[in-house]
């Protein structure tokens, strides 16, 4: 009776064993498609200071980025930070070599310093790209 047990019990830990292997097996393969992709963004800038702009006048700021890979470059969504900072894009599909770029207009409506983000989801990257904008309203 204590052998069936203890065979059980190697069975039962001998099949969870291989439970934890999947897992790596299809990190692996979304690595692989990931790679595969071939589409590659290299930015200009990926902050910007803008050092002292005047109180009550929007401030304009463009990142520019060039596509390095083999196949077009889609921006998907830009975001910023606050409802201070209003952005645009590039809308049509960034062929292999071509540049890009992104806006973020930034309200200068307080005075002080500032330090605010602009997040970029596009095609070529599995996690968007923070970009920073800073400086100082006088």
């Amino acid at each position: 009776m204590k052998m069936i047990k203890i065979s059980m019990l190697a069975l039962a830990l001998g099949l969870m064993s291989f439970s934890a292997i999947a897992p790596v097996q299809s990190l692996v393969s979304k690595t692989e498609i990931a790679a595969e992709a071939g589409s590659t963004i290299v930015w200009k800038a990926e902050t910007i200071d803008v050092g002292q702009i005047p109180q009550g006048t929007p401030k304009a700021i463009v990142y520019e980025f060039k596509n390095t890979g083999k196949t077009a470059v889609v921006i998907k969504n830009v975001q910023g930070s606050c409802g201070c900072t209003a952005t645009d894009y590039t809308k049509e599909p960034v062929q292999p070599g071509k540049s890009a770029k992104v806006t973020a207009t930034y309200n200068a409506a307080n005075k002080g310093a500032f330090t605010k983000t602009v997040t970029v989801t596009t095609s070529a990257e599995t996690t968007p790209k923070v970009l920073t904008l800073k400086g100082t309203v006088i």
